[in-house]
């Protein structure tokens, strides 16, 4: 008898854990905070008490200080190779401790943002678009005796929510009230074909080599009826000031130039982007990124 008890108490405890472990979402953090202090381990570690079964992991936490629009695209390029149910909490937060709200994002593709609407999810409802919005209730969605911390909303309130979130201790509704199916957003230009002129963004730069990826998509590319060696034109501007202006070869890759020219090609993500071959496009010309880059181009 004894040993059929002990059978069975083992049989339950397999059960329930492949039932918490069925349930458990990896959970996925970035944040502008740097790895220098222990901001990013005080959010990992309040998620662990939540759940030490938790899969925890990292976009990045190198986004420049206080910038929200980076925030937005490291989201962009990263959530959709992620499985379905993922929960991810970003932290970029110039207003933490505002009237900003503090919200979950359901998109369509069913993953799950938690962060300060701010921004941030610009270009995640563009492109996988959005479920739901629901407002975190802080009275049941916060570590319990942060109430008075007003500066650290990214450890207090997102990742402790994450987690919940992640761990199934919580479901979608128990986030908090169901919001209009919108976000704040970041203005930019669109990627756009008009009379044999292609306008776009620059919304990030390949920061490890100096490329500049635009948002000009292979299939607005493609209208151009451009082949590997012809030549583009190209005109880069800040806030509307002209940066760099000139020409350059269309290619398939970087060696297909010589060392030290430069080339226009598809990136990783098939968009289309600017380099040089083993340099730094974007220190030689001071061609940088974000909203108020932008890029136009046409065959020569």
């Amino acid at each position: 008898m004894l040993r059929i008890i002990t059978c069975l108490a083992i049989t339950l405890l397999f059960f329930q854990s492949s039932v918490a472990t069925a349930q458990s979402k990896a959970l996925v953090f970035q944040s502008d905070f740097g790895l220098k202090d222990g901001a990013v381990s005080a959010m990992k570690g309040v998620a662990y008490q939540v759940s030490s079964t938790l899969d925890i992991f990292d976009i990045t936490h190198e986004i420049p200080a206080y910038n929200i629009w980076e925030a937005s695209y490291r989201l962009h390029q990263t959530v959709t190779y992620w499985p379905s149910g993922t929960v991810f909490v970003s932290i970029v937060d110039p207003g933490v401790g505002s009237d900003r709200k503090s919200v979950v994002l359901k998109t369509k593709s069913g993953h799950y943002i938690v962060t300060p609407d701010n921004g941030t999810l610009t270009l995640i409802a563009e492109s996988l678009g959005i479920e739901a919005v629901r407002a975190i209730d802080e009275s049941r969605n916060r570590r319990k005796g942060s109430e008075q911390s007003y500066t650290f909303h990214g450890r207090d309130v997102y990742a402790y929510t994450g987690a919940r979130l992640a761990a199934g201790i919580i479901n979608f509704e128990g986030v908090g009230p169901l919001l209009p199916a919108k976000v704040e957003m970041i203005a930019y230009q669109k990627a756009a074909y008009n009379n044999g002129v292609i306008s776009g963004n620059i919304p990030i730069l390949d920061t490890q080599y100096g490329n500049v990826w635009t948002n000009i998509d292979k299939g607005t590319f493609d209208r151009l009826g451009a082949h590997a060696g012809d030549v583009l034109v190209i005109t880069i501007q800040d806030n509307g000031k002209t940066i760099f202006s000139g020409t350059l070869p269309y290619v398939n890759t970087f060696s297909a130039v010589p060392v030290g020219e430069n080339l226009g090609y598809l990136n990783s993500l098939l968009n289309f982007s600017l380099g040089v071959n083993q340099e730094n496009f974007s220190e030689k010309y001071k061609v940088f990124s974000g909203p108020t880059w932008s890029i136009t181009m046409k065959k020569k």
